[in-house]
């Protein structure tokens, strides 16, 4: 139960920007070079599934190119720092 607890930190910003501009999943998936980010893994950011920082920076890179010339910081899309993945 804590595992799940510490594994879901919330609804992110990314949510509420992604709403608010009216932005899919679908979009930033088809915008972003083929195998870079999947729909699952832009709803478990959205959602606050715990990401690697790896999957927060991949996230955040589709959203800038789908947004130009908008751009967007790590701090207004994520509440909590990705850990590092290290078996990269």
């Amino acid at each position: 139960m804590t595992e799940e607890l510490e594994m879901n930190v919330g609804v992110q910003p990314l949510d509420a920007i992604m709403t608010e501009k009216n932005i899919k999943n679908t979009d930033l998936v088809a915008i972003a070079p083929p195998g870079f980010i999947t729909h699952k893994q832009i709803q478990k950011g959205r959602k606050g599934r715990r990401l690697t920082m790896h999957m927060q920076q991949k996230l955040m890179d589709a959203l800038n190119i789908y947004s130009k010339p908008e751009s967007y910081e790590w701090e207004e899309l994520f509440t909590y720092r990705g850990k590092k993945n290290l078996s990269s």
